[in-house]
């Protein structure tokens, strides 16, 4: 064997080392994720109307089955923890697949608004919000005409535990803050607001690693925060509450939207943007200048 040979061979063989530990150390630094973060709202911004729908729908289907999904875990386990470390897997489907929440685009789009990408305007920030809104709500519908289905065989007996479980759930979060008044609105509010800070980590946990494994475990960490801590998520709502109703729960489509889902979007939009998007994309894109030290 040849200098030459073995000089090439010991090329190839760092070459390689290289490249497995780049894959293992797949971590991207803020400045690289946070430019993702604002590629991401871009286009979003111009996906066309269907494709906008479908992705949402999608998404408030699968947030939905992951609901119903945790709760059930939760009651026969008689463990509230266990239903939240199991409820992120809906999340991390929905993201993995590229579906879009309100609360998702709630923090992302409108990053791509202040970088001022390709003519970026406020209505089509607008625009994309209130297309995932209707598709996230369709979605989260659907599932709630479904499991109601299913679970009375067709409407045929009372659904059981898991139905007078969420309709206690639809209750107590609509007229029950509705009891407190203006205290409550705000409660909500607050809750929502804390719930996408952590849903929003969530959002960008998919965006700081190449690895897919990494990836789910980023997400899984806050969504198992918000969900055992019981704070408002819009999109989960959509589903709740609707349920709730088609059982049997004692309030109106007004409760539901003015003493639940319009206040925990509004929290939703806050929590995600102002907690998460924002802090981000001013101290690693829109970076001030270093100090310096005389």
């Amino acid at each position: 064997m040849t200098a030459a040979t073995i000089e090439n061979e010991h090329g190839l063989f760092l070459m390689e080392t290289v490249y497995k530990q780049e894959k293992i150390m797949s971590y991207l630094e803020p400045t690289e994720f946070v430019t993702k973060m604002v590629d991401s709202g871009e286009s979003k911004v111009y996906m066309s109307c269907k494709d906008t729908l479908i992705r949402a729908f999608m998404a408030g289907a699968i947030l939905a089955l992951a609901a119903v999904f945790a709760i059930t875990v939760a009651m026969k386990s008689g463990s509230p923890l266990m239903g939240a470390i199991l409820f992120p897997v809906g999340f991390i489907m929905l993201y993995l697949m590229k579906f879009d929440l309100l609360t998702g685009v709630f923090t992302l789009v409108p990053l791509a608004l202040l970088d001022k990408r390709r003519g970026v305007t406020l209505k089509q920030v607008l625009r994309n919000w209130g297309l995932v809104f209707l598709g996230n709500f369709a979605g989260a519908l659907a599932v709630a005409f479904m499991m109601s289905f299913i679970l009375t065989y067709g409407y045929q007996t009372d659904g059981g535990a898991l139905a007078t479980k969420v309709g206690t759930i639809g209750e107590s979060r609509t007229l029950g803050y509705k009891s407190y008044g203006l205290g409550g609105w705000f409660t909500i509010f607050i809750r929502g607001m804390l719930c996408n800070w952590m849903v929003s980590m969530g959002v960008v946990g998919a965006l700081i690693s190449t690895s897919a494994s990494s990836k789910m475990l980023a997400m899984w960490m806050p969504i198992m925060l918000f969900f055992f801590m019981g704070f408002e998520h819009s999109i989960v709502n959509m589903f709740l509450f609707p349920f709730s109703m088609i059982m049997g729960g004692d309030f109106t489509v007004l409760d539901y939207f003015i003493w639940n889902e319009i206040p925990t979007v509004l929290g939703n939009l806050v929590g995600g943007f102002f907690l998460v998007g924002l802090p981000l994309y001013y101290t690693h894109v829109r970076m001030s200048p270093e100090r310096v030290l005389k």
